[in-house]
């Protein structure tokens, strides 16, 4: 009897805009239709599994092979609608079904027992910080090798299977080990519900000897998922609306702030419908830049403490009331502990959740819900806006570089600047690239992803893999040091090989920069490569990639028309070296702070 539990239909490609990734259309099944009967050499557990991929919308798998999860992958690949899309190492096919994750709306990857799995366990647990839905799938030990007290290889050498389940427990939200065929269906559907629901990585074992046998339970198509959207409580709902519409009503400068959660909460377009009523200035929190469209007539900024955009901070924190939806308030977005804010003055907004200042808290209010309703409560009120307006002074423009000087960081994204488009998205590695990709102003349409929460150096290679894969018609243009790169370089050979036409600023200092202005070491220095000439090694002469290295301006201009002009459909990977000690103003600030709360001296006990 096929199992109904429910999922949502497949999302559709993402397009790009600045707003909420897709995350699924919710619609009813079609009872009247029946689901077609399928031939018992296909009614398999892996053709099952490789058709809810489908149903969900994921059309790319990154996997890497290994003995327990080889029968699996044969029949992931004899799905029409699946392309396996195989990797240098787990790390990375985990990174990039991160990066896919936030275009489409949910990744997956496919890995082998132990090895494999806790290898990929870093990157999922960059996944679960950043609440994204992502199907981590383990080639498991034969199911007749459960109970037996028996030692596998890929193990620890213990005759107790469940290590990597118990790693996988607290980097994921539901976990599943399938050893028998009679709860397979039930327990695979289960997860990849779960994992829609609660926005988070979900863990599948799946035992090798299992997914090629035809079981009665996978006779027919799978019924399309449909999850029940969350509601709100009305009486709830409406008691925080009229609490936070008396707050803010009263108040003579409120501003509003975006933060992380808007894309978990799917409130990305509630929010600008409120910005659009309420006259407030808008704000995004560093980690939110990309979810609000930077085109909005009364857009201030990031609010970073410290290193806010120029006249943002001042204008967020000198308000008498502000609104924050979906905030992550960490250590590092709050510049060490270092934001001048008032709890008596906020509203915060989670994903279902509404606190009022000092005052009452509503739960089961959801914040699309609440934003929306909120809306048509508040009086328009433009003064924190004007007041921005008459002390904001334009942005200056960097020193001009005198003929062969060597490149200055900032030179550098200027010229990036001048890239971006609606067809374009932005990735930014762990570093200076974070403060420096900040001040880039995107275009409507124009793609904006960094991992702020985690912070894993590497994180980028794979995710720009993901990413690109997930949205062919967008070129990705990815900002990495030299020292992220180091840990996960090999797979610009899979970019390569799947014909993406990403490009890679390379940036190379010597060093890790940012770990430099936290607390600088020797360990901070690293052994230079050639670059470029790890990646011609790598393209090897198959498939269309470019490289070059640049010293200065003129180099940097000719290296962008070209990527950009005669090889716009290849790879391009551009090296740039630049000064050990060429970082952005904000790195410096930040850096003295974040090492500031480090550094703090035990309390007195």
């Amino acid at each position: 009897m096929d199992t109904k539990i429910s999922v949502c239909d497949a999302p559709a490609p993402t397009n790009g805009n600045v707003c909420c990734p897709p995350k699924g259309v919710v619609s009813a099944i079609q009872t009247s239709v029946s689901p077609s009967v399928i031939a018992s050499c296909e009614a398999t557990l892996g053709r099952h599994l490789a058709r809810r991929l489908v149903q969900i919308g994921v059309s790319d798998v990154f996997s890497v092979p290994g003995d327990f999860n080889l029968t699996l992958l044969d029949h992931l690949i004899a799905e029409p609608g699946l392309n396996l899309i195989g990797c240098c190492n787990e790390l990375n096919a985990g990174y990039a079904a991160d990066g896919y994750a936030r275009s489409r709306g949910v990744g997956a990857c496919v890995v082998t027992f132990t090895v494999g799995g806790l290898s990929v366990l870093n990157a999922i647990a960059g996944a679960y910080s950043e609440n994204l839905p992502l199907i981590c799938i383990v080639g498991g030990p034969n199911s007749n090798d459960y109970g037996t007290n028996r030692i596998l290889h890929h193990t620890i050498g213990l005759p107790d299977f469940s290590q990597e389940f118990r790693c996988f427990q607290t980097v994921t939200c539901y976990q599943a080990v399938v050893n028998n065929l009679e709860d397979a269906h039930e327990q695979i559907d289960t997860a990849i519900s779960t994992s829609l629901k609660e926005s988070k990585p979900v863990y599948i074992s799946i035992s090798c000897n299992l997914p090629a046998i035809p079981h009665p339970t996978f006779s027919r198509e799978p019924v399309p998922f449909f999850l029940g959207p969350k509601v709100s409580n009305q009486m709830g709902l409406e008691a925080a609306v009229e609490a936070a519409a008396a707050f803010l009503n009263k108040a003579v400068k409120p501003v509003m702030v975006g933060g992380p959660k808007l894309r978990v909460a799917k409130a990305c377009e509630a929010f600008v419908e409120l910005a659009d009523s309420c006259g407030y200035p808008v704000a995004v929190m560093p980690s939110a830049k990309g979810l609000v469209p930077e085109c909005h007539p009364r857009f201030i900024g990031t609010f970073w403490g410290a290193v806010s955009t120029a006249f943002c901070a001042e204008i967020v924190e000198s308000a008498d009331a502000y609104l924050f939806a979906g905030p992550i308030f960490n250590d590092y977005s709050s510049v060490g502990y270092s934001l001048l804010l008032k709890k008596d003055k906020a509203i915060v907004v989670q994903p279902d959740r509404v606190v009022i200042a000092n005052g009452p808290a509503f739960g089961c209010v959801l914040m699309k819900d609440f934003l929306k309703a909120l809306s048509k409560r508040l009086r328009c009120n433009t003064t924190a806006y004007e007041n921005y307006h008459r002390i904001f002074v334009p942005e200056g423009q960097p020193l001009r570089a005198d003929p062969k000087e060597p490149l200055r960081v900032n030179v550098l994204f200027q010229h990036i600047q001048k890239m971006l488009s609606g067809e374009t998205a932005v990735i930014a590695e762990t570093g200076d690239s974070w403060f420096n990709c900040q001040k880039l102003k995107l275009p409507k349409g124009c793609g904006f992803e960094f991992q702020m929460q985690y912070g894993s150096i590497g994180w980028s290679v794979g995710a720009t893999l993901g990413y690109a894969q997930a949205v062919p018609n967008k070129r990705v243009i990815a900002c990495i040091g030299d020292g992220s790169f180091q840990v996960t370089a090999q797979d610009v050979s899979t970019m390569i090989r799947n014909g993406q036409k990403s490009i890679i600023f390379l940036i190379n200092n010597g060093g890790y920069t940012i770990e430099v202005e936290i607390h600088d070491g020797p360990y901070n220095v690293i052994k230079n490569w050639n670059y470029t000439g790890l990646v011609d090694a790598i393209h090897n002469g198959e498939g269309k990639c470019w490289t070059t290295k640049v010293l200065c301006e003129e180099d940097l201009i000719n290296a962008i028309e070209t990527a950009t002009g005669s090889k716009n459909d290849s790879f391009c990977f551009i090296e740039v070296i630049v000064h050990k000690d060429d970082t952005s103003k904000e790195l410096l600030e930040w850096g003295s702070r974040v090492s500031a709360a480090n550094s703090r001296p035990p309390n007195p006990q």
